[in-house]
Formats: C-alpha cells, sequence, structure tokens
C-alpha cells in the first residue's frame, strides 16, 4: 500500500498548525542579516521577523534551498519506508530551488539506485509564492490522509497551481526599493504621489495590475479584481502581513460579496516580507483567465 508524503519549502507559509495536522514535511529557508544567518520556522517566527526588519537597515537575503539538503531530505523520507514523496516548490522563475530539488531527485538515485522501483519522487513547481501553492499543499496533504492515489493528488496540485491568481497590494514601497525589485526613483515618487501598486502573481510571473492612491483604495480594488477573475463558488484564501486589520476588511468583503468566507488566511513569512514588507494583502483564487 502505498505511503504519500506532501513536502514543501517554508516560503510556502502553511501554517505551524496545518503542518503537524496534516504531516506536512517543511524544508526551511534560511535568511541572513549582515554576517547572522538564520533558519525560517525555527529561529525565528513571523511576528518575531517583522520586528528583525525595523530593527536592520540592510536588506535581508533568502538562499536556494540546495540540491544537498534535498537529498539529505529524501533520504530521510526513504528510511522512513514512504513509497511516495510531492514536494511542490516556490516559484521556479524566482528561485532556483525547484531546479535544485529536480536536480536532487537525480542524484538521489545515483546514491541509492535500488530505491528507483520502490520511491517515487515528483517535483512540481508551485508557479507562485506563499498560499498560492500553500493551499494546494495543504490540501493534497489532506487528500494523501484520506487514501487517494498519487495520481489524483497530482492532478489536484497541477490544476490548482495552472491556473491559480494572486492579487495584493503593498502598502509600502520601502522593501520592494531596497530589495531592487522597483526603482529607487519610481519607489520615491510612487510615495510621494500616495501610490499602492496592486500585483498580480500567475504562471510565474508577477506584473503591476493596477495602481491606486492611498491605503484606504487597496481593499476595493483588490475585490473589484476578484469579482471579474474568480471561477464562481471555488475556494479562495486570504494573505497577509503584519496587520490583521487589513485581513479583515478584505476577509470581510469577500465574504459579503462571495457569500461565503475564505478557506484560509495565509501570514507571508520572511521568504515574502523581504520583497514586500510587512504590510501587505491580498486574495488567492482560480482564475476564469488562462
Amino acid at each position: 500500500m502505498p505511503k504519500i508524503k506532501i513536502m514543501t519549502d517554508s516560503a510556502s507559509d502553511i501554517s505551524a498548525e496545518n503542518e503537524k495536522k496534516y504531516d506536512i514535511h517543511v524544508i526551511p529557508f534560511k535568511v541572513s542579516m549582515g554576517e547572522k544567518s538564520y533558519t525560517s520556522r525555527a529561529d525565528f517566527d513571523n511576528e518575531q521577523f517583522y520586528g528583525m526588519m525595523d530593527e536592520y537597515d540592510g536588506i535581508p537575503l533568502t538562499s536556494q534551498i540546495t540540491a544537498y539538503e534535498f537529498v539529505e531530505n529524501f533520504k530521510e523520507l526513504y528510511y522512513a519506508d514512504y513509497t511516495d514523496v510531492i514536494y511542490v516548490s516556490i516559484n521556479s522563475k524566482g528561485s532556483s530551488t525547484y531546479n535544485n530539488a529536480v536536480m536532487a531527485a537525480q542524484q538521489f538515485y545515483e546514491e541509492i539506485p535500488e530505491a528507483k522501483d520502490e520511491f517515487r519522487i515528483i517535483n512540481i513547481d508551485g508557479k507562485s509564492y506563499t498560499g498560492g501553492y500553500g493551499y494546494a499543499v495543504v490540501e493534497a496533504a489532506k487528500k494523501a490522509q484520506k487514501g487517494a492515489s498519487v495520481q489524483e493528488i497530482e492532478s489536484f496540485i497541477h490544476d490548482w497551481v495552472d491556473n491559480c491568481v494572486i492579487f495584493f497590494g503593498m502598502y509600502s514601497l520601502q522593501y520592494a526599493k531596497k530589495s531592487g525589485r522597483i526603482p529607487a526613483a519610481a519607489a520615491f515618487v510612487g510615495e510621494i504621489m500616495g501610490l499602492r501598486p496592486i500585483s498580480r502573481i500567475q504562471h510565474n510571473q508577477i506584473t503591476t495590475e493596477s495602481k491606486v492612491r492611498g491605503d484606504k483604495a487597496v481593499v476595493p480594488a483588490i475585490l473589484e479584481l476578484t469579482l471579474n477573475e474568480q471561477i464562481p463558488k471555488t475556494p479562495y484564501c486570504i494573505v497577509y502581513g503584519r496587520d490583521s486589520e487589513v485581513r479583515d476588511e478584505l476577509k470581510q468583503a469577500l465574504t459579503k460579496k462571495l457569500g461565503y468566507p475564505p478557506a484560509d488566511c495565509y501570514q507571508i513569512g520572511s521568504e515574502i516580507a523581504v520583497n514586500a514588507g510587512p504590510k501587505v494583502v491580498g486574495v488567492i483564487f482560480k482564475s476564469q483567465k488562462k
């Protein structure tokens, strides 16, 4: 009988509760601030990291998960008698982590050739960030616990990540400027004018969908975009940073318009916060637009 393990990385932002409840294997990213290096989910929680960001003047840097780390994790699961591991990764265009996982699978079988017939590694590009693929991970783990086949689980994950959209708004351009995501001059002008970019994450790409003026315009803009694109009656999730008030504002607005609450809420961790800043809010859903 198959013994399936769902695996992801810490940029999926699944909660510690869901990690434990659904027995999800999470590989953490490392974050460096100057000469100090930290391990996500081990050395700090999200709130602690936001405080660290406030106190640090430089640019926190995240490092990819290496092929060596993946090989070691594959070995751990193989020797724990799992027959299948399904790894869902952070967007392959934004990190080399997915490619490292693919390379690690080859290395694993080279080191342990007898495993080829009894241990299958399935690497899936999450094509997104945070709950954009984190939701697929949690739902996949639920299916695994209920006895779904590898094929059913794999099909579900692909369907979700291939059609998932995130619309999110940043309330400050400070961190996007620091990380180089937005040119310093453009960020300066944007802050002066009170512009808040609404970004789209889909198909491995981050693009600016629109720009609104002032904090109060962020949630209405995200709500309108969602209503125009979401496949009716399908699950959606909220993504947010430090500010639970904007999370609740968007949650209430979407629940009122759609008639049902979000399936989950994902608080962004260090991997996303270093680029977007601690105050963001957005929605994750399946889009009608391919």
